[in-house]
C-alpha cells in the first residue's frame, strides 16, 4: 500500500494529473467569476438608470393611460410634493434590479456562446448574431420578471390608497382579478422587448467596434459611452414603442375601466378612440428623452463597473 501512495506522490510531482484538475478549477473560477461580475453590474446600471429617469418613466405610463397630461410632472409636483415623483420607484427597483442583472449577464453568456459557435469568441460578433444576442437577452429577463413589470405598472397609475406596497398589489390582483392577470399583456412585452432589446446592443455594440476601427483606441471616454447608449435606446424604443403602449394599456386595464384583452384588440381601440399618432405614438417625444438617458447611463454603468471589477481582481482586492 505505501508503495501504491508513493507512486501516486510521484505521478503528482512529474505533473500528469495535477495540472489539469487546476486548469479545470481555474477555468471553472473564471466563468464563475464572469457570471457574478455580469449580474452585479447588470443590477448595478438598471438601478442607477431607472432611479435618475423615475420622474419621467411615472409620467410616461400616465400619459399612455390619460388623454391630458402636459403639465402632468409639474402639477404632481404641486399637489403631493417632489417625492411624489418617484412614488413606484421602490417597485421598480425590485423590478429593475433582477431583470438588468439578467439582462446583461444572459447578453454576455449568448455573445459567448454564439461566438463559439461562428468563431469570434473574445471578438465583436457579425450583424446577425450581434442583434441576435441582444434580442434573446431581453426577452430571457422579460420572461423571468413579467408580474414585477405588471405590479410596477399598477402602482404607477393609481391612488396611494389602493395599494400599500408591492406585496398588497399581488395580493389584491391576484384575489380580485385573478393569477391570469399578471401575466397581462406578456404577449406584446415580449414581442416588443425582442426588437427593443436586440436593437439596442446592436446599436451599441456596434457604435463601439466603428469608435475602436476609427480612434484606434479599444475603450471609449465615459460620455462617448453615454452617447453611443443614447443612440441606442432611441433607436430601439422608437421600433418597439407602439407595443409598449399596448402593454401598458393592457396592464393597467383592471383600474382605468377598459376591457383590453388580445394585442390586435387593444390596438384598434386606441386606433378607432385617439388614432394611430395621437394613440400608439402617445409619449413618445417624452420617451425620446427618457429612453436615451436610460439606456446611456445603464450600457455607460454596466461597462465602467466591469471594468473597475477587472481592474480589482487584477490588483488582487477579489478572489482569485
Amino acid at each position: 500500500m505505501g508503495s501504491g501512495v508513493q507512486e501516486q506522490r510521484a505521478s503528482l510531482t512529474q505533473g500528469e494529473v495535477l495540472p489539469l484538475a487546476s486548469s479545470s478549477q481555474s477555468e471553472g473560477l473564471k466563468q464563475t467569476r464572469s457570471v457574478i461580475n455580469s449580474l452585479f453590474s447588470g443590477a448595478l446600471a438598471g438601478a442607477v438608470a431607472k432611479t435618475a429617469v423615475a420622474p419621467l418613466d411615472r409620467t410616461k405610463i400616465i400619459f399612455q393611460g390619460k388623454l391630458e397630461a402636459y403639465r402632468l410632472i409639474y402639477r404632481t409636483y404641486l399637489k403631493e410634493g417632489f417625492f411624489s415623483l418617484w412614488r413606484g420607484n421602490s417597485a421598480t427597483m425590485v423590478r429593475v434590479i433582477p431583470y438588468a442583472a439578467i439582462q446583461f449577464c444572459a447578453h454576455e453568456q449568448y455573445k459567448a456562446v454564439l461566438g463559439g459557435y461562428y468563431g469570434f469568441q473574445g471578438n465583436v460578433l457579425p450583424p446577425v448574431p450581434r442583434l441576435l444576442a441582444g434580442s434573446m437577452a431581453g426577452t430571457t429577463a422579460a420572461m423571468m420578471t413579467y408580474p414585477l413589470d405588471m405590479v410596477r405598472a399598477r402602482m404607477a397609475v393609481t391612488p396611494k390608497e389602493m395599494y400599500s406596497n408591492i406585496l398588497h398589489v399581488f395580493v389584491r390582483i391576484s384575489r380580485e382579478e385573478g393569477m391570469k392577470t399578471l401575466y397581462r399583456g406578456f404577449t406584446p412585452t415580449i414581442l416588443g422587448v425582442a426588437p427593443y432589446a436586440g436593437l439596442s446592443f446592436f446599436t451599441y455594440e456596434t457604435l463601439k467596434k466603428l469608435h475602436a476601427e476609427h480612434s484606434g483606441r479599444q475603450q471609449p471616454y465615459s460620455y462617448e459611452r453615454l452617447a453611443f447608449g443614447a443612440c441606442a435606446g432611441l433607436i430601439g424604443q422608437s421600433a418597439s414603442y407602439p407595443l409598449d403602449v399596448v402593454r401598458r394599456r393592457m396592464q393597467t386595464a383592471g383600474v382605468t375601466g377598459h376591457t383590453y384583452r388580445t394585442i390586435l384588440g387593444t390596438m384598434r381601440e386606441i386606433v378607432s378612440e385617439e388614432g394611430v399618432i395621437r394613440g400608439l405614438y402617445k409619449g413618445l417625444s417624452m420617451n425620446w428623452v427618457k429612453g436615451p438617458i436610460a439606456v446611456g447611463i445603464s450600457f455607460t454603468t454596466f461597462d465602467l463597473t466591469q471594468i473597475l471589477l477587472k481592474k480589482l481582481h487584477q490588483m488582487g482586492y477579489t478572489t482569485p
